[in-house]
């Protein structure tokens, strides 16, 4: 008989393990003096919230299975999050002020789809040109959410000759950088791109300091216009090599018109660099 009994508990406790663990999972709560911890089957490639007042910080350098949220009160946002073998997770985020749950073990079945990955063929004569191709198309899907996004890195705005130049967002994935950029024609002449260019210099410290700029190239981009119409806004993506810099330097984006004088330059201080979304 104390067999049985002990055979009976530990089914029960199975039977109870087994639907905690099977629970669907589609709400997170958490509150700003407190970190809720989430842990994921796979290490963390890329977790994004859909508000500024949500915010999800995890390891971009060293990737580990685990990230820390905390949220200020304000409405209900989101949280995508992509796993290192492209596994996609999606949660609604909301502010409690008293949590009762700090730690969230995701199981992989909570994985709402994958994302395509990348195929990592070998760079040899007869396959360059598929890896370039599968390479360009990852490059294009990404950007092209990027763009469908509303979260935003800062205040980084530029106004001159009723031409608005601004960098929306900077995204790191995959060991590359990704600007959102946004160019608004407010005159009353359409406005012809000669060239859009992104370099780094040395923050300029008094008269006898000497200038030094390196421009980076990026390695693709997107929706890049020849024109952009009186009253319209173009927004453009480009994607460079992951890259920091230091306190005494800064970015440098360059707009510049096709036979024309309306040319802005745009500061992008290096905390905005070092610290991407």
């Amino acid at each position: 008989m104390k067999k049985y009994i002990l055979t009976k508990a530990a089914l029960l406790v199975f039977i109870i393990t087994s639907a905690q663990t099977q629970e669907k999972l589609d709400t997170i709560y958490a509150n700003d003096h407190k970190n809720v911890a989430l842990f994921f089957p796979k290490a963390i490639n890329q977790g994004i919230t859909g508000a500024a007042h949500f915010i999800f910080t995890y390891n971009r350098e060293k990737h580990q299975h685990f990230g820390l949220l905390q949220a200020k009160p304000g409405k209900e946002s989101n949280l995508l999050v992509i796993g290192a073998d492209g596994s996609v997770f999606s949660y609604i985020l909301k502010y409690k002020e008293q949590l009762t749950r700090l730690n969230y073990f995701i199981p992989k079945a909570e994985s709402i789809g994958k994302e395509k990955p990348v195929a990592m063929v070998s760079i040899k004569t007869s396959n360059s040109q598929k890896y370039l191709s599968d390479k360009e198309d990852y490059y294009r899907r990404f950007c092209s959410y990027l763009l469908s996004e509303k979260h935003r890195i800062g205040r980084i705005k530029k106004r001159k000759y009723r031409i608005i130049l601004s960098v929306e967002n900077i995204v790191f994935n995959k060991e590359e950088l990704y600007f959102v950029i946004k160019i608004e024609n407010r005159s009353g002449l359409d406005y012809d791109l000669n060239f859009l260019k992104l370099a780094s210099e040395t923050r300029k410290k008094g008269k006898k300091k000497s200038l030094q700029r390196l421009y980076q190239d990026p390695v693709f981009k997107y929706k890049m216009p020849t024109k952009i119409g009186k009253n319209k806004a173009v927004k453009i993506v480009y994607v460079l090599p992951k890259f920091s810099l230091s306190k005494e330097r800064r970015a440098i984006l360059e707009l510049n018109e096709k036979d024309g004088e309306r040319n802005l330059k745009l500061k992008v201080s290096h905390r905005f660099i070092n610290n991407p979304n």
